[in-house]
């Protein structure tokens, strides 16, 4: 198979990690979840109890930290976070750590690191509009607020977690809010990028959908 590269973007709950994990696997190439990289900032910021406006000490942080993504896993500073950044004190905070310019270089800069060699699927916010503006495949994919704030609902509940599904829908219209109006890199569709709706679409009918975008590519 030749070396391809697959970017996936769209608004929060739209099942973009889920679905870019799932075609990683299936296409067995590596699978990058920017979002996560984003959450272990936010983590970051939070143990060290470190304000988003104090940039001085968010620059030193950025200086020494360390994210790796190996087999579905993240790790901050070599501790596996992967559960920890799922919390919802991260998902209030992480659209604001998102627009901090400073944060978002570096991780780009990973993250177009990661690309670079090596077949990746990644997804986020501006993956197609920013971090691989060549990426061979660009998806947008997106979903009613209504159906995204239900799947994050039953997401924290499987978890044994309390959860308020009023709350959740707050939480995702201000999270788009924020990240389709940010400054820099705001989420919006690449030109160049096919739209996946994903409501009412079980994951098997939205993977085959994408599957059949990528394959005239491989």
């Amino acid at each position: 198979m030749n070396k391809i590269v697959v970017a996936i973007d769209g608004p929060a709950g739209a099942g973009k990690s889920t679905i870019a994990r799932i075609i990683a696997n299936r296409l067995q190439i590596l699978y990058i979840d920017t979002g996560a990289m984003y959450r272990a900032v936010t983590l970051e910021l939070l143990n060290k109890n470190i304000s988003i406006e104090d940039i001085d000490k968010i620059e030193e942080i950025l200086k020494h930290i360390k994210i790796d993504i190996m087999d579905d896993k993240v790790f901050l500073n070599n501790k596996d976070v992967t559960h920890e950044i799922r919390q919802q004190v991260i998902n209030r905070t992480v659209s604001s750590v998102s627009a901090i310019p400073q944060v978002r270089k570096k991780l780009v800069d990973l993250q177009r690191e990661f690309a670079r060699n090596r077949s990746v699927v990644m997804d986020g916010r501006d993956i197609g509009t920013n971090v691989l503006k060549d990426a061979d495949v660009k998806v947008f994919l997106t979903a009613s607020a209504d159906e995204r704030s239900v799947r994050r609902y039953k997401e924290i509940l499987l978890k044994g977690l309390d959860a308020n599904l009023g709350e959740i829908k707050n939480e995702i219209l201000a999270r788009d809010e924020l990240d389709s109006t940010r400054a820099l890199n705001p989420l919006k569709k690449a030109h160049d990028a096919a739209v996946v709706d994903t409501t009412g679409k079980d994951i098997e009918m939205v993977v085959e959908e994408i599957l059949k975008i990528i394959k005239p590519k491989l």
